[in-house]
């Protein structure tokens, strides 16, 4: 396989020109303006990060890109799919809400914004993996899927299930209903707290498996009719049922491939990483810890692997923040070096599989080229 083009820029802006400039100007020389977007559709998939975070990716560089997309005929519109845990967007209202209030919306972005899987998180088709090894059908938003071109505008970071995010992770977690995410999540069945079950029945209601009963006026979830699609989780507004059984990271990197091999497949796609505010854990965190390593720049490609690749590869060669969660962690005598700093800092990850497996399944490949964009 030939090596992919990964364009760069850096945040360095002098006189006469701003970030948002140069993150267009990045977009036009990586071939953006190569995809048909006359009259189309256009999903610009990100992340709106929980409410408490201040790591996700500024509205002005949202905006950029949506201007992009109208400049060149298409109709943009934000997106991103519900949570699968209790937070702040575990339905579409709180969802939009989250957006607004972190600096989301029509005034601030230029364009609209719409919840991927519906109110609640159960608006989805099923898709076929191609060469998948781990899911036979992924569950996507259904108005991502109805999306005629998509973009993925990823803030880069680290994460404590997935070493990192990027845009693989965008895509493949990020674009998956309730049930996708619980797939990809976890091998197990939903459990039910009854100290917060108010015996409301809904649940039940959206069991699509008979597998809810009632007693004492408390809901039961029997294991052998559950097929653990997770749509109680969304229907009960006490958050008195949750997930408990998660997979091993390495599985979960590699349901996560091929999620994102699903929406891109047969259709056009661009991908974009800011990697900026690279914090230590995920924009779902309710807080957002202080960088772990220095803001790099913008990349963007046609190529999500090569991208992501690129991504690592020049946080790995940054040097640490001081008074952040890698720098304490390669200060304590009680953690092993692996001169990895997405390891070091969530040592329990393997970064790599997601990588590897994505390029196992023909999503792209991690050779790349990079390109300068002055």
């Amino acid at each position: 396989m030939e090596k992919s083009k990964v364009y760069f820029t850096d945040f360095r802006c002098k006189i006469g020109t701003n970030g948002l400039t140069k993150l267009q100007k990045l977009c036009r020389r990586a071939g953006i303006d190569q995809i048909d977007m006359d009259g189309k559709f256009v999903a610009i998939k990100m992340h709106f990060g929980e409410l408490g975070s201040l790591a996700s990716i500024r509205p002005q560089y949202v905006k950029a890109v949506a201007d992009l997309v109208k400049e060149l005929g298409g109709k943009p519109f934000l997106t991103d799919c519900n949570t699968l845990y209790p937070g702040s967007r575990k339905h579409a209202l709180e969802h939009l809400d989250c957006a607004n209030l972190n600096g989301y919306n029509t005034v601030t972005t230029g364009c609209q914004i719409i919840i991927g899987d519906g109110l609640r998180g159960t608006d989805e088709v099923e898709v076929p993996v191609k060469n998948g090894e781990y899911v036979e059908k992924a569950k996507i938003g259904r108005a991502i899927m109805d999306a005629d071109v998509f973009i993925s505008l990823a803030h880069f970071k680290g994460h404590e299930m997935t070493g990192f995010g990027g845009a693989i992770k965008n895509i493949g977690m990020g674009c998956g209903s309730r049930a996708g995410k619980m797939e990809q999540h976890s091998s197990g069945k939903p459990a039910v707290d009854e100290s917060l079950c108010r015996g409301c029945r809904r649940c039940a209601t959206e069991c699509g498996s008979d597998a809810i009963t009632y007693e004492n006026n408390k809901a039961h979830i029997d294991e052998e009719l559950c097929k653990g699609c997770g749509r109680c989780i969304g229907a009960c507004a006490f958050d008195a049922i949750q997930t408990i059984d998660w997979d091993a990271s390495d599985k979960l990197d590699r349901k996560m491939a091929e999620y994102a091999q699903v929406v891109c497949q047969d259709r056009p796609c661009f991908h974009i990483n800011m990697v900026m505010d690279v914090s230590p854990n995920c924009d779902c965190h309710a807080e957002s810890d202080a960088p772990i390593l220095p803001n790099l720049g913008m990349f963007a490609s046609f190529d999500p692997v090569a991208l992501d690749q690129a991504c690592v590869d020049a946080c790995q060669k940054a040097q640490p923040l001081p008074n952040s969660q890698l720098a304490d962690n390669l200060a304590n005598p009680e953690l092993e070096c692996h001169h990895d700093h997405f390891i070091d800092n969530n040592p329990h990850v393997n970064w790599e599989e997601t990588l590897v497996h994505a390029q196992k399944i023909g999503m792209g490949t991690r050779e790349y080229e990079l390109v300068v964009v002055k």
